[in-house]
């Protein structure tokens, strides 16, 4: 049997995991839902000036801001946390003396989140059509909104993977994980939309990051106007990407750490 072949039964083999827990099933697509309802609820209710003159429903941008959401939340999250608990387990190291090469282990762990991911948006777009009067993309826009979701999982999947190498047992995976990407999805403005009063060293912060440019993107990707699509944050948030594949493959272990 090929590399290939054997990385997709992996993806099929994680997958039967995943949904035979089905609590950590449930949070993982009920999470975003929830926020949705609870931001929506707490400050939906009027607008927000995007830009000069240019305003939207809050209602309406919190469906694509819980659809980012919900990305980062299965790719790099998850990941993360999961695959510290199995390295720890010893799962990784029997795992690796198996003729499964590292990689295609690796990959079909990748290749399930982003299967996931898709389905989150699907979820959430449905459920912002359904209760909010969302619109969703099609033709061009649609074409450019699946693009950014597939770079943004496999990129925030690459980035969860070198996380790992600084997390130091189970029981810190969690604050660590979160530790990182919560200030940085504030920073950004999935929770908090970003008006124009918004000062501009949160601006400057927020752009060095992927998950800003992810925002964009997915927002983008999603309305069209009055929002610019720029394939420019997209290929950021690929190079972050790249980025964090780099220094897994550097320092990711296969090892519980001691």
């Amino acid at each position: 049997m090929s590399d290939v072949a054997l990385a997709l039964r992996q993806v099929r083999y994680t997958n039967k995991a995943f949904w035979r827990n089905p609590g950590s099933a449930f949070f993982t697509f009920a999470f975003p839902l929830m926020f949705l309802v609870i931001f929506t609820s707490l400050l939906g209710s009027g607008t927000i000036e995007v830009a000069p003159g240019v305003f939207i429903k809050q209602s309406t941008y919190y469906v694509a801001a819980m659809s980012a959401f919900a990305v980062i939340t299965a790719s790099y999250t998850n990941i993360a946390i999961s695959v510290v608990f199995q390295r720890d387990a010893g799962i990784l190291k029997r795992t690796k003396g198996t003729p499964l090469p590292g990689w295609a282990y690796m990959g079909g762990r990748v290749l399930h989140v982003l299967i996931v991911a898709i389905l989150l948006v699907i979820i959430t777009s449905a459920f912002g059509v359904a209760f909010y009067g969302a619109d969703v993309p099609s033709g061009v826009l649609l074409l450019k909104f699946a693009a950014v979701v597939v770079v943004g999982a496999m990129s925030f999947a690459a980035l969860g993977l070198a996380t790992t190498s600084i997390v130091p047992n189970p029981d810190a995976a969690p604050p660590v994980v979160n530790a990182i990407i919560l200030p940085l999805l504030f920073l950004s403005g999935i929770f908090i939309p970003f008006g124009v009063d918004t000062p501009e060293w949160i601006r400057t912060v927020a752009r060095i990051f992927p998950v800003k440019h992810f925002a964009d993107a997915m927002r983008a990707g999603f309305y069209g106007a009055p929002f610019e699509f720029l394939w420019r944050d997209v290929l950021i948030v690929a190079i972050w990407g790249l980025a964090g594949l780099i220094l897994a493959a550097r320092f990711f272990t296969w090892e519980p750490r001691k």
